[in-house]
């Protein structure tokens, strides 16, 4: 028989021996760090640890010897927790994640890579003042988004741009300042979400305006668009479908028949292309996206886009278009509430810049980089890494060189909403191990140091080598 009397009293000893917040933290096993933390954080940080102690006491032990073996007594135990638990805590946030994954544009991993000038332009604006918003030649204000506009203008042929923090910002305010409590109508098959649930007819619904379906999901019709403008509406909404594909019986409006319906109509065109392409992708063997400039050539009135897709830039939404619209757009209050700080502009100048020489872009512009890099050199980054992999890794562990084709289900992908369905041709590391499955494998690489973060397929550790440019990458530290 369990002797529960037993129990509840070695229970209720260990508690009663258990040190007070104040004993723990005038502890000698804590004053080596007592003065790197405000006493504040300390004392939060023993509360927090002596409530897991008492916890584990109450509600996870089954028996004295067990309580004995394995919940912490001493103060010395318990405050070597708090010492783990600030350590952990005084190192938790961004750190660098080496990107296994084969996908590109990983929105959990931050999306693109900067180039090196827009790293060096944005340190330059985080350690200095800048002219952000002073014009040095005339000594007067100037506004926030005047260099980056006049970049924008250039490579897009728009008229006038501003910037914001990303492009759901941008699709936001462009609503709200321009059909604001009025109808924008947008086909159905254009009611897009993106990652985390963030949908299309709820921003519209948050920016004041009403949506006004049209068409089905499949096919959407000029004449559907034209019966459904009224004059509550202002604005006909195209959205790009970055993220995925129709296919089959399908049938949607080309902009440049848009275009004339929306003058017919006196309501305004906008485009949400998402992804933002600033050139034609297919010039480096890549699918073609739509491209900005030929949107707004083709009568889009305004265009919403991403800077930190494939234009490769740093995170912001950018509204390029008419000048009476954006100059609309730029006065609406909401602007400043959703505009960009100092070194994401600075970055994100840096990165236009970069599109001034097109000759050179794929080899300066990392996202272009990575996904027109050749499967001969990732192959040999493959095989170098595989035998530092087997050095690090020891016994009991294989690692294989693995080709993967395009359309193959290791391929590599774009991500970020960009280029769906689309795969590269890549060559993979296959991890496996003896004992261990492909989950704990994934595990071990994700907790060393730097972690590394690969995928799984067919119960087999993958790393993708098309996103690890040096095999060195691959050389975990602190391997569990």
């Amino acid at each position: 028989m369990v002797d529960y009397g037993g129990m509840k009293k070695s229970r209720s000893l260990l508690l009663r021996q258990l040190p007070g917040v104040d004993e723990l933290v005038r502890s000698e096993a804590l004053s080596a760090i007592s003065e790197k933390y405000s006493r504040t954080l300390l004392i939060d940080t023993a509360r927090a640890v002596l409530e897991q102690v008492r916890a584990d006491i109450l509600e996870h032990e089954s028996g004295k010897e067990v309580v004995k073996n394995r919940v912490a007594r001493s103060v010395e135990e318990i405050a070597e927790k708090v010492a783990e638990s600030l350590d952990r805590f005084s190192g938790a946030g961004l750190t660098k994640v080496v990107n296994g994954t084969g996908t590109i544009l990983h929105t959990n991993l931050g999306r693109a890579l900067l180039a090196k000038e827009a790293v060096d332009a944005a340190m330059v604006a985080a350690q200095n003042p800048v002219n952000l918003e002073f014009d040095i030649i005339t000594g007067l204000r100037s506004e926030r988004d005047a260099a980056v506009e006049a970049l924008v203008c250039s490579l897009t042929g728009a008229e006038a741009a501003c910037v914001v923090n990303n492009n759901a910002g941008a699709v936001l305010l462009v609503l709200n300042t321009l059909a604001e409590g009025e109808e924008v109508v947008v086909s159905r098959g254009e009611l897009i979400e993106i990652g985390g649930s963030f949908r299309l007819p709820d921003i519209i619904a948050k920016s004041g305006c009403r949506l006004k379906e049209v068409g089905t999901t499949n096919r959407t019709h000029a004449s559907d668009y034209a019966e459904a403008v009224t004059g509550s509406s202002s604005i006909l909404f195209k959205a790009h479908k970055s993220n995925y594909e129709v296919t089959g019986f399908t049938a949607e409006v080309g902009l440049k028949e848009l275009s004339g319906i929306a003058s017919d109509k006196r309501v305004v065109l906008v485009e949400d292309l998402g992804a933002g392409a600033l050139i034609d992708m297919s010039v480096f063997g890549l699918p073609k996206e739509p491209v900005v400039g030929e949107r707004l050539e083709a009568g889009a009135d305004v265009v919403t886009f991403s800077g930190d897709k494939l234009l490769g830039g740093p995170q912001s939404g950018i509204i390029a278009g008419s000048r009476d619209l954006v100059d609309k757009i730029r006065r609406n209050p909401l602007k400043r509430a959703l505009r960009c700080d100092k070194m994401t502009l600075a970055a994100l100048e840096a990165t236009l810049k970069l599109y001034l020489n097109k000759n050179d872009l794929s080899s300066r512009l990392p996202v272009l980089r990575l996904m027109t890099r050749e499967v001969d050199e990732i192959e040999e980054n493959a095989r170098k890494a595989a035998l530092l992999l087997r050095e690090r890794l020891g016994a009991g562990f294989t690692v294989e060189v693995l080709e993967s084709a395009p359309g193959a289900q290791n391929g590599s992908v774009i991500g970020g909403g960009s280029l769906p369905g689309y795969m590269l041709p890549t060559t993979v590391l296959g991890v496996t191990h003896v004992k261990l499955s492909a989950q704990s494998i994934y595990n071990g690489f994700l907790a060393s140091d730097p972690p590394i973060l690969g995928r799984i397929s067919k119960d087999i550790f993958l790393l993708d080598m098309r996103t690890i440019e040096l095999p060195e990458d691959l050389l975990p530290n602190n391997f569990v």
